[in-house]
């Protein structure tokens, strides 16, 4: 957006101001203040959903930013928010990379409904929205935006100002710890049950684990991200009933070979 162009000078005075102020966030309810304060005055929206993580593969976090009462990012089910994580952010990727509007009453996708109906709480007052994301090429870490509004419609400088102001918003969220979100444990077989079995890309981490590598290397020689690696690990510590790398190399040094699924 050209700021110099289209912000007036008080319109500027609020923007730097807006800026300046989001140094001084550490805190979620820092942030949570700092959104609904001056930064409405540009992106007016009632709830914030910062998504994270490696999308492909739907290792997704995320944080829920709203003055509601009924929204919060503990109260909204991980199993039913990540794929729709995952379809609006390969919606994003089909649009070019750009801020994309959204309207709830029109649908987005083929069964013709955006599924934030299905969260339940105040997400179904919600009537319109915009989504854009920040793409990490380098740590595959990707961070997915999507603001919503009980408003009709999002002007299209709204989505101008997203993209001006995301990079801010972005960096303003690094700096705070994440909430912690139970993840419900995925299904395993008997075979797993019984004896911690790997799969084949868990397998093929473990090798390298066991050749002293870190999350890094490994992620750059399976060509997958770091947080991608660490979510495998942590997913091999609660097959093998362990607690950390060292444990888990002795402990698959014990079992049998054909124990391995493949």
């Amino acid at each position: 957006m050209p700021l110099h162009t289209e912000l007036d000078e008080v319109q500027k005075t609020q923007f730097f101001g807006m800026i300046q102020e989001s140094l001084r966030v550490r805190t979620h309810f820092e942030f949570m203040l700092w959104s609904q304060g001056n930064v409405q005055e540009f992106l007016p929206h009632d709830i914030m959903i910062a998504a994270w993580g490696d999308f492909s593969l739907g290792l997704i976090s995320f944080d829920i930013v709203s003055p509601l009462p009924n929204i919060r990012t503990t109260q909204v089910q991980h199993a039913k928010l990540v794929p729709l994580l995952k379809r609006l952010f390969n919606y994003w990727n089909e649009h070019n990379g750009a801020p994309v509007s959204m309207r709830m009453k029109h649908g987005m996708f083929a069964e013709n409904q955006f599924g934030f109906d299905q969260l339940g709480n105040d997400f179904a007052k919600m009537n319109s929205g915009m989504i854009h994301a920040i793409k990490d090429s380098r740590g595959r870490h990707d961070c997915l935006y999507i603001l919503l509004s009980t408003s009709e419609d999002m002007s299209t400088s709204s989505r101008s100002m997203l993209e001006a102001l995301l990079p801010y918003v972005d960096c303003t969220l690094r700096q705070i710890e994440p909430i912690a979100v139970e993840v419900p444990k995925p299904a395993v077989t008997h075979m797993e049950e019984t004896f911690g079995a790997l799969s084949t890309r868990e397998h093929e981490i473990m090798d390298w684990v066991k050749h002293g590598k870190t999350n890094y290397e490994i992620g750059m020689i399976l060509d997958i991200s770091a947080f991608t690696v660490k979510n495998h690990l942590q997913r091999i510590f609660k097959k093998l009933d362990v607690m950390n790398r060292a444990q888990a190399v002795a402990k698959l040094s014990m079992m049998p070979e054909q124990n391995a699924s493949v």
